[in-house]
């Protein structure tokens, strides 16, 4: 059988979801699909490398994904980032800039 027709599996995966996996649970606001949202994130990681998500003036938030910290710096380097009404959104993941475009104005209400 086939995959290519199926629907990624969450805004994080862009590849097709397998058959025999099961359904994901909707993602509400407040949660994230690329990690915990809100969630105390140390200035290094336990490997010794630093957390670029650890706060400060790059990081900000998704609109899509309301409460996932975005490196924009990291967003800008992968393209992950959408210009609307004079102002730069940058999201956590690739499926989010889609989202973000299929109703620009929702999502931009999201950041004010």
């Amino acid at each position: 059988m086939s995959n290519e027709h199926q629907a990624p599996a969450s805004c994080c995966n862009t590849s097709p979801a397998s058959e025999a996996s099961a359904p994901e649970a909707p993602v509400s606001a407040g949660s994230g699909c690329c990690g915990t949202a809100g969630a105390e994130r140390p200035a290094v990681e336990p490997d010794g490398r630093d957390n670029l998500l650890a706060g400060g003036e790059d990081t900000t938030t998704c609109p899509v994904m309301i409460g996932n910290p975005v490196s924009k710096k990291e967003a800008e380097a992968q393209g992950l980032f959408r210009d609307y009404d004079g102002q730069r959104y940058w999201f956590c993941c690739a499926g989010c800039g889609p989202t973000f475009d299929s109703d620009p104005a929702k999502y931009a209400a999201n950041m004010a």
